[in-house]
């Protein structure tokens, strides 16, 4: 278990704030694709830890298109905003993970903190222990 120091948690929860403010909005308006849609309610992508979309199975080059098209608009959101809030991309993803994952509906997929995949239930999903 990764040790957390006071100033990382307080990053952690500015960044987890403001991306409550903006609600990703660029990467909702791309996530709005039929493509995306289909596959998220197939079970065929999910929410990771990181604050990536992951594929669960197999990728077919249509889908692979569709999640690197979406992770490349989040990752420009999280570089931008990460800059504003002084954090780094990697702790700004992190909290957007957990945030995606705490958003993420009955039947859903997400990624548990042991890299496994799992499918939302009326529960509170597992989280990563850094998770603001």
């Amino acid at each position: 278990m990764m040790i957390i120091d006071s100033k990382y948690r307080k990053v952690l929860g500015t960044a987890a704030t403001a991306l409550l403010l903006a609600g990703l909005a660029t990467p909702v308006l791309a996530q709005r694709d039929p493509a995306y849609a289909a596959a998220r309610e197939a079970g065929q992508v999910g929410e990771r830890v990181n604050g990536y979309l992951g594929i669960v199975g197999n990728a077919t080059p249509e889908l692979q298109r569709v999640v690197d098209d979406i992770n490349n608009q989040r990752r420009q959101v999280y570089t931008q905003r990460a800059q504003a809030e002084g954090a780094t991309l990697e702790q700004y993803a992190l909290t957007a993970g957990c945030l995606a994952i705490a958003r993420t509906t009955p039947g859903e997929k997400y990624q548990a903190p042991d890299g496994t995949w799992q499918t939302r239930t009326a529960a509170a999903p597992v989280r990563d222990p850094r998770c603001p």
